[in-house]
């Protein structure tokens, strides 16, 4: 049986992954006021592996925590 705390985030999963694509729209919009041809599959792959490296030193402070 599933803990209470995965439950919980199940009812959210969707949600979550909904405000992160919202987050990668925010941040080529962005992107697109500096440089207006830019490469949005590039863009959206620099954001991507930026968020990957803030999820990893957040996830690393949580566990020196």
């Amino acid at each position: 049986m599933a803990v209470v705390e995965q439950l919980e985030m199940d009812a959210y999963r969707a949600k979550l992954a909904a405000n992160v694509a919202r987050l990668v729209d925010k941040y080529r919009s962005i992107f697109e006021w500096d440089v207006p041809d830019i490469d949005e599959s590039l863009s959206d792959r620099l954001i991507l592996a930026a968020i990957r490296e803030a999820l990893d030193k957040i996830e690393t402070h949580l566990s020196d925590a």
